[in-house]
């Protein structure tokens, strides 16, 4: 098997594996070996194997002494700190991006990404769709504004923790309160976000990156216990233990 073929395979074996876990297929607490992870995606045991340490690596997997993994459970703490991780990271990536300056063609695509949103969370054409597509482009470009791979793998790494991706409770418009609303005061913030970046205002853009994340907290406090049936809905809550 060729280079491309092999990580063809481990990528595939990752999203596979991540996609079980989070959407709860695989339960918390549920044993999982190599052989049959392999058996389970039709694939050979050297990508499983390479995507379970992955895996392990993002805390979706614990190891277990006797061997192979068992998946993790989490905390509603665990799920805070998570959210509030992305959010100091995406801070540090808007702050980077204000005092370093910001890649031009990122910049530019930015623009036409906030255009978009604004079109998207329109009253008149409200496309939701749209919304959500958009809005994670808008964190993956904002992870990227200051050019720092560093920072954009590690913003990355910390919005693939359960219910920590930006668009984790985007699953659904009767997830919260007044939804369509909400949706434009997030869009209100990512203005905010841009504005502060490129008026060079480090601290500012940082709070208000910050700020914006706890949207999350927020929609996961909601859920947990005012809609407690919906947890199904939202990506890697199937793992929370109370």
């Amino acid at each position: 098997m060729t280079k491309q073929g092999r990580k063809a395979q481990f990528a595939n074996a990752l999203i596979e594996l991540r996609s079980l876990i989070i959407g709860g297929s695989l339960p918390a607490g549920a044993r999982l070996t190599e052989t049959a992870a392999a058996e389970r995606l039709g694939l050979s045991r050297t990508p499983v194997r390479q995507a379970m340490d992955r895996l392990v690596d993002e805390g979706l997997l614990d190891r277990i002494d006797t061997g192979g993994c068992r998946v993790a459970s989490f905390t509603m703490t665990d799920l805070v700190d998570a959210i509030e991780l992305r959010g100091v990271l995406e801070g540090t990536a808007a702050r980077l991006a204000a005092e370093r300056g910001v890649v031009p063609e990122i910049a530019e695509r930015m623009d036409h990404v906030l255009d978009a949103l604004d079109r998207a969370v329109d009253p008149s054409r409200f496309d939701f769709d749209a919304y959500v597509r958009l809005n994670a482009e808008f964190h993956d470009l904002l992870a990227r504004l200051a050019g720092s791979d560093i920072v954009a793998r590690e913003v990355e790494r910390a919005a693939r923790l359960p219910a920590a991706s930006p668009v984790a409770f985007l699953q659904g418009q009767e997830l919260i309160p007044d939804f369509r609303v909400s949706l434009g005061r997030a869009q209100h913030q990512h203005r905010r976000i841009v504005e502060a970046i490129l008026a060079r205002e480090g601290a500012r853009a940082e709070a208000l990156a910050r700020e914006h994340a706890r949207l999350a907290r927020a929609n996961l406090e909601y859920v947990m216990h005012e809609r407690p049936g919906l947890a199904e809905r939202v990506p890697g809550l199937a793992l929370v233990a109370e």
